[in-house]
């Protein structure tokens, strides 16, 4: 529909740009620089993720006057992937008494394998089974939570799980009647949170950061680490309006809680959030953008290894002017 000439209309309609890391990868995969851009990248994005149309411009002819600014993080649960690995080897293989099973007979042409565990009066004659692993980031993020929520500290990976290699001595454990003989036995491979925590920190790049591992357990959250570790600068034309570290611009909006379990910046208000004393305007075909910079090293490379699925948005809240159709 055509566009009415010498008429114009103003509504209230905020413009908002987001940065979205995927399940399964890491910031770094989506921004290596120490600096996190807005409405500058719009293309292929959904509605969303942006609703601009054009890169740092503003739909046709309109201005736009801002009033209010919002930095807006999700609360979302990271989801990690398969790859990298965590290798351990020369494990123990234990019983449901935690007592260490061992082949007390080795197979022959005629008998197959025979196994036993130690008991409380001592080690049984045999050679002591051990076992090797390969671990997926996923997994063992799994394995770690599981140690976390039991009585004892620690996980239960099963003898006869398929990440799991079975030796006696040097040699291989392959044939099935072995691997239900030691099932029968309840073979388990015990790991507790220090040492999985330990598998996982030494992935170094490719392990979550800290407040992944040890989500709202001491070591703080996500949200409160882009918050008090970033500046945020909005600019029109290549003058910076306001800058201020980000706890300054809270969402005012979003899941809210008073527990621990989930985490909000700022209340849930229109109203919780940063207004700016004068409103701010961007003239027609102006650009404008806005940037989030971690200034630290050592932050910065903590940041970049936070897993997805994460929204970031910076949200202009304030009134576009437009002509009518």
């Amino acid at each position: 529909m055509a566009i009415v000439k010498g008429i114009r209309e103003k509504v209230h309609l905020p413009i908002y740009d987001s940065l979205h890391v995927k399940a399964e990868e890491q910031l770094r995969k989506l921004e290596s620089s120490s600096t996190l851009k807005f409405f500058v990248d719009v293309q292929g994005k959904t509605k969303l993720e942006t609703n601009l149309q054009a890169a740092s411009l503003l739909p046709h002819y309109n201005t736009f006057e801002a009033r209010a600014m919002r930095v807006i993080f999700s609360d979302l649960p990271p989801e990690f992937p398969e790859e990298p690995t965590a290798e351990d080897e020369d494990l123990d293989v234990t019983d449901e008494d935690d007592f260490i099973i061992r082949q007390t007979a080795a197979a022959t042409t005629t008998t197959a394998a025979t196994y036993g565990a130690d008991t409380a009066a001592g080690a049984i004659t045999g050679t002591a089974l051990k076992a090797d692993f390969e671990l997926g980031l996923d997994r063992l993020m799994e394995l770690l939570k599981e140690a976390r929520e039991s009585d004892d500290g620690f996980a239960a990976l099963p003898a006869d799980d398929d990440d799991v290699t079975l030796f006696v001595g040097t040699t291989e454990i392959t044939a099935d009647a072995d691997f239900e003989r030691i099932a029968d036995l309840g073979g388990t491979i015990w790991l507790s949170v220090a040492d999985l925590e330990g598998y996982i920190e030494d992935l170094e790049r490719d392990a979550p950061p800290r407040e992944q591992i040890r989500p709202n357990n001491g070591a703080g959250n996500v949200i409160s680490k882009l918050i008090y570790n970033t500046v945020t600068t909005f600019y029109v034309g290549e003058k910076v309006m306001i800058e201020m570290p980000t706890w300054n611009f809270p969402g005012g909006g979003g899941a809210w809680s008073l527990g621990g379990h989930t985490i909000s910046h700022g209340e849930p208000s229109p109203l919780a959030t940063f207004r700016f004393a004068e409103p701010i305007f961007i003239d027609k075909q102006q650009n404008f953008r806005v940037e989030m910079e971690i200034p630290d090293s050592d932050v910065l490379k903590e940041i970049q290894k936070i897993y997805g699925p994460l929204f970031i948005w910076v949200v202009l809240d304030g009134y576009m002017t437009r002509g009518v159709q």
